[in-house]
C-alpha cells in the first residue's frame, strides 16, 4: 500500500485545480486587487473576501506562503515542547485553514479541529481543500466575526496567523485575551514588517500577563532586547511559487521567501533555545557570524571559526531562525 502524500504535497495539489475555469488575467487581476486592500487599511464591518473567485485566487496565491510560516512557527514551539501533541486546535481567522494544514504537517493524525472566520466563502473553499486530507475532513468551519464578541470553547492549542493587521486595536485585545482564556497553547503569526512586529509584541505582552511562558522564537519570557524603533524581529520561509505568483509578481525564480513575524506560548513548562538566530549567517573565510538573540535577554553576535571544530560545522549550516547552538 502506497503511503499518503505529505501535507505540503497534498495541499500543493488541492490548490492546484482551484484556478480551472478562471482566467488567469481574471485570477491576476482578482489577487492584484486583495492585495491593495490587505496593504491599505481594510474595513472591519465586511469581508475583503467576497465570493469564491475571490476566495478561490487568494487562496491559491497566498495560502502556500501563510502554510510555510505558520509551519515554521509550530515546529519551533514542537521543539520547545517536544512532549507534548495538541489534542484540539481552534484557528482563529483561518480563512481557508492553512494553519489547519500546518498544524497537521507538524503534529499529525486527527483531533478536533474549528476554523472561525468571518468570510463564508472562505469558509466554503477551505472545506473543499481539506476534502484532499483525510485527518481533515472533520474539520468544522464555523462563521464567526473575529473580535470583541468572540467567545472560545476550551481546547489544547489556538492559532492566529495574518489576523491582527485586519482588527482594530480594541478587537485586536479582546481576541489575544479570548484566546489566552481558552487554550493551553497560543501560535500567533503576521507578516514580518516593523508594524507585523509591533503588534506581536503587544500580543506577546499579554500572553505573559495571562500567565503564559513564552516556548519561540524568544530564549526567554523578559522583555524584547530590542529598543523600540530600532529594529524588528522576524523571519524567513521558502515557499515553491506557482504559476499564479509568476504571472503576478513577475519573474522566473521558482521560489519566494515569506517574511513573517511570530510568538509561540503555553501556559505549562516549555524549553526554550539557550539562543535564537535572529539574522541570515554570514559565512566567510573560515568564521561565521551569528547574530543571537540570548536567554538573559541579550543580543549579540558570536563570531564562530574553525577552531570552534564541529561547532564551526553546525555554524556554517545554521539558518536564520535557528536554536543555537543546536540540540
Amino acid at each position: 500500500m502506497n503511503a499518503p502524500a505529505p501535507p505540503a504535497e497534498n495541499l500543493r495539489a488541492a490548490l492546484a485545480g482551484l484556478l480551472d475555469g478562471l482566467p488567469p488575467r481574471q485570477a491576476s487581476q482578482a489577487v492584484e486587487r486583495l492585495i491593495a486592500s490587505y496593504r491599505g487599511a481594510p474595513p472591519t464591518d465586511a469581508p475583503i473576501l467576497r465570493d469564491r473567485a475571490d476566495v478561490a485566487a487568494y487562496a491559491a496565491y497566498r495560502m502556500p506562503a501563510t502554510f510555510e510560516a505558520v509551519r515554521a512557527a509550530l515546529e519551533a514551539f514542537a521543539d520547545a515542547v517536544p512532549a507534548w501533541v495538541p489534542g484540539g486546535h481552534t484557528d482563529l481567522g483561518g480563512g481557508t485553514g492553512a494553519a489547519a494544514w500546518a498544524v497537521n504537517a507538524v503534529w499529525g493524525g486527527e483531533r478536533p479541529v474549528t476554523v472561525l472566520d468571518w468570510a463564508e466563502p472562505a469558509l466554503a473553499l477551505g472545506r473543499e481543500i481539506a476534502a484532499a486530507n483525510p485527518e481533515l475532513r472533520d474539520v468544522r468551519w464555523q462563521r464567526s466575526r473575529i473580535g470583541a464578541a468572540l467567545t472560545l470553547d476550551s481546547t489544547d492549542l489556538v492559532t492566529v496567523s495574518y489576523v491582527l493587521n485586519e482588527l482594530t486595536a480594541a478587537d485586536r485585545t479582546a481576541l489575544v485575551d479570548a484566546a489566552a482564556a481558552a487554550a493551553q497553547a497560543v501560535v500567533i503569526v503576521e507578516p514580518g514588517t516593523p508594524d507585523g512586529y509591533a503588534r506581536l509584541i503587544e500580543a506577546r505582552d499579554r500572553l505573559i500577563t495571562a500567565g503564559f511562558r513564552i516556548a519561540a522564537p524568544c530564549p526567554h519570557s523578559a522583555a524584547c532586547p530590542i529598543a523600540p524603533g530600532t529594529d524588528w524581529c522576524h523571519f524567513s520561509a521558502r515557499v515553491s511559487r506557482s504559476s499564479l505568483h509568476r504571472q503576478v509578481k513577475g519573474g522566473s525564480l521558482a521560489y519566494e521567501d515569506e517574511k513573517f513575524a511570530y510568538v509561540a506560548a503555553a501556559r505549562f513548562p516549555v524549553e526554550p533555545a539557550a539562543n535564537r538566530v535572529v539574522r541570515r549567517p554570514q559565512i566567510r573565510k573560515g568564521q561565521v557570524l551569528l547574530d543571537l538573540c540570548e536567554s538573559e535577554p541579550s543580543l549579540r553576535r558570536a563570531t564562530v571559526t574553525k577552531r570552534h571544530g564541529d561547532l564551526y560545522k553546525a555554524a556554517r549550516d545554521a539558518d536564520w531562525g535557528d536554536a543555537w547552538p543546536p540540540s
